[in-house]
């Protein structure tokens, strides 16, 4: 796109930054828009799961639910507790926001198709995803009420927790592709068992992707392990005095984050853009649509355990992270390096 606007006769500089801006847009058009039909398909799985409708109104088979929602919310008054801090306050949700649209920028949608093709992809989904924290603890703090501080503490405890043993279950895929960036993760899985394009067809890296599935859903505070807005508990979590733009804020973030890991799980285990067999005829179909129709296969298992699974106690939730998915974590870094030295992988 660089050589494009290049060849209008614009400088390199102007043609880079004009090429990246169209870049973002590309990016963040579809997603925020992706988001909108996301939260729609969650509430149908839902209802269709509780026997019931779910939005059938608002336009064709209730497809504009979404939007009638946003507008409703966008038309509200912000108000802001009067012993709130107003900066922290405001900026919260902002934070929360841009940090779940951040992360996408290293996320490979086709071979060569990804915003910045950097060698340390992974890295930077890390760093980026672990920064979320802050929106949640400011937005806890800056209300100056006792539930959404204590929220905000639970959170915080949750994502950091779980963030831990993501890191080994990551480093365990880094081991294997033996590199950080996200596009030739994906190409390392082509053909890895047989004809199957994925790590997960490795036994060894299988229960890795189990383990990555509930972090993932745990790190998104989804069910069960939505322990930030425990109703019975802590009214409706951090973000209790929020409203109007400030809460929607909160509500994309969120669903941005679990399309996220629903991108993350697509990437890291089942191959990406890849189809899942290595047959020449599935390469027909173009990268993106396999990377779309996965998205949405794993986005499917997180509203279908949301639906069905009851939440965990707090102490449930912890013991789960550090005692049972830390060692085990680290047991198969261990099991995993061992069988690719054994093997003269790094040779």
């Amino acid at each position: 796109m660089t050589e494009f606007f290049m060849g209008l006769g614009l400088s390199y500089e102007m043609a880079w930054g004009l090429s990246t801006i169209c870049g973002i847009l590309l990016i963040a058009f579809p997603l925020m828009l992706g988001v909108a039909m996301i939260i729609y398909a969650d509430r149908k799985i839902w209802a269709a799961m509780a026997l019931r409708k779910g939005p059938n109104v608002v336009g064709p088979l209730g497809l504009l639910q979404s939007f009638a929602d946003g507008l409703k919310v966008f038309l509200q008054e912000t108000i802001i507790p009067t012993a709130a801090n107003k900066g922290l306050f405001l900026i919260a949700p902002i934070i929360t926001f841009t940090v779940a649209l951040l992360a996408w920028a290293v996320i490979p949608f086709n071979s060569g198709a990804v915003l910045a093709d950097i060698n340390i992809g992974l890295l930077y989904v890390l760093a980026i995803s672990s920064l979320g924290v802050y929106g949640v603890v400011i937005a806890g703090w800056s209300s100056n009420s006792k539930y959404p501080f204590f929220s905000a503490m639970r959170a915080s405890a949750q994502m950091i927790s779980y963030e831990v043993s993501i890191g080994f279950i990551l480093i365990c895929v880094v081991l294997w592709a033996g590199t950080f960036n996200l596009n030739d993760i994906v190409k390392a899985q082509q053909s890895h068992v047989w004809i199957i394009n994925g790590f997960v067809a490795n036994p060894l890296l299988f229960p890795m992707w189990v383990m990555f599935l509930i972090s993932g859903m745990a790190e998104t505070a989804r069910a069960p392990f939505d322990l930030t807005e425990a109703e019975s508990e802590l009214v409706a979590g951090y973000q209790t005095e929020y409203s109007s733009m400030a809460f929607a804020l909160y509500w994309l973030g969120e669903y941005a984050n679990v399309l996220l890991m629903c991108a993350l799980n697509a990437v890291l285990f089942w191959g990406g853009y890849l189809p899942p067999l290595d047959i020449p005829v599935l390469y027909l179909v173009p990268g993106f649509v396999w990377l779309l129709l996965k998205i949405l296969f794993f986005f499917f298992i997180f509203s279908w355990v949301k639906a069905t699974v009851p939440r965990y106690r707090y102490d449930q939730l912890m013991r789960l992270g550090w005692k049972i998915f830390l060692p085990t974590s680290l047991l198969f870094v261990v099991l995993v390096s061992g069988y690719l030295m054994a093997t003269g992988h790094f040779a």
